[in-house]
């Protein structure tokens, strides 16, 4: 079989605390910094890191390829080096075929033009051709679901709508290597689903995949084979499956650092959460099926006050595979201004979870920025009880949450 990506010894070496030379933004910065006691001694502080080190591997074409890791591993580096957005500063790599990136969804979008001037721009911007955006455009906007909106200049729509309609430009490129950076996290949990069903479709259409997610229930079903980075190298290669039994077991040992101290983490650090704490709100013990679930979060914002701010908190399961989402802005929970520090708490209605072990993900926004968010920042374990009369539980599967519901024979009104 032909090979259809090659890396050789990919590297990439970052300096912090450097900015872009040439513009006049730095040429101003520069003169204030001069101006500042002080400041020129905190400078001689930059420093490099390495977020890729001598990478190498290989993909056939038709093969989906699985890429996980921490935040920070250096997994986005690679797919922006194999996309062409950044050079490596050592090594090559070679891509046999028409590439589509999916990285950083709408990037190519322009505040002021309508949503289908949108989808004719960022289509361009993706390698699509006017005809071929033309023939697809009805069956792009029926997947974003806005209709609507279409005729609506985009800086106008929210982040979720703004999100949907850049993926599913995105989404219904036809290239022979298609590179997918964390797409199906945006949106609601039902257009996740969504997103994964077209990203299915893709995989089972032979086209080769190079797919990064947090999500290991979709890196096992959508990929054979997987690669883990860790601090920009790769630790582990092989069956998908047994990758990211290797990556869960590697993430157990995060668990034991406190989520003050957690590294792993992304955003823009201007605001922080500092623990998170789950129990059942009805009664002390244990949480079990059907039990209402608190969770008090506690933060920290470098400035004071916190203004605007949106606490999103994503159950899954030990995949990583969202069962609900839990968000404040949603039901306007929240003042538009909190202290610089202090604790919000969210009490959820009954929700019947199947016994098993499950994990949060929180994210702390400031308006429309993401100032933290940090995978499986507490962990909790749910347990069976007398939710149905039997007192028999199904064991937890594909199927993760109960309903109460009342079974019938014909023998039973005879």
């Amino acid at each position: 079989m032909a090979v259809a990506v090659v890396a050789e010894g990919l590297s990439k070496q970052y300096r912090l605390g450097a900015g872009i030379q040439g513009r006049l933004t730095d040429t101003v910065s520069s003169a204030l910094a001069s101006a500042v006691p002080g400041k020129r001694r905190r400078q001689a502080k930059n420093h490099t890191i390495w977020a890729l080190k001598e990478v190498s591997f290989s993909v056939d074409e038709g093969e989906v390829v699985g890429i996980i890791g921490k935040n920070g591993a250096g997994k986005t580096t690679l797919l922006k080096i194999l996309s062409r957005i950044t050079e490596p500063t050592s090594g090559y790599f070679e891509l046999r075929g028409r590439v589509g990136s999916l990285l950083e969804v709408g990037s190519g979008f322009h505040p002021d033009l309508t949503g289908a001037e949108n989808v004719y721009l960022y289509g361009s911007f993706l390698g699509m051709r006017r005809r071929e955006m033309k023939s697809k455009f009805d069956e792009i906007v029926r997947f974003a679901e806005v209709e609507e909106f279409m005729d609506t200049p985009v800086k106008r729509y929210s982040s979720g709508m703004y999100m949907r309609l850049a993926f599913a430009v995105a989404a219904h490129l036809e290239p022979e290597i298609l590179i997918v950076d964390e797409v199906l996290a945006v949106g609601d949990i039902a257009f996740q689903k969504k997103c994964l069903g077209k990203m299915e479709e893709v995989a089972g259409g032979g086209r080769t995949v190079l797919f990064v997610s947090h999500n290991m229930g979709a890196i096992t079903s959508l990929c054979g084979r997987a690669y883990l980075l860790k601090k920009g190298s790769i630790a582990r290669e092989g069956d998908a499956r047994d990758v990211a039994q290797f990556y869960a077991e590697d993430l157990a040992a995060i668990r034991a650092v406190p989520l003050a101290d957690r590294e792993d983490r992304d955003g823009d650090g201007s605001a922080r959460v500092v623990s998170l704490t789950i129990t059942n709100a009805d009664r002390p013990g244990a949480i079990t099926c059907g039990s209402r679930l608190e969770l008090v979060i506690g933060y920290e914002s470098a400035t004071a006050p916190l203004r605007f701010p949106r606490f999103v908190l994503t159950v899954a399961d030990s995949s990583n595979v969202g069962i609900f989402r839990l968000d404040s802005q949603a039901v306007d929970g929240l003042p538009e201004v909190l202290p610089a520090k202090g604790t919000v708490r969210c009490v959820t209605e009954p929700i019947a979870l199947t016994p098993g072990r499950c994990a949060v993900h929180t994210s702390l926004l400031r308006g429309a920025t993401l100032t933290d968010f940090v995978l499986r920042s507490a962990e909790f374990d749910v347990q069976a009880d007398d939710y149905f009369p039997s007192g028999r539980i199904p064991r937890r599967s594909t199927a993760l949450t109960l309903r109460r519901h009342e079974w019938a024979s014909d023998a039973d009104s005879g």
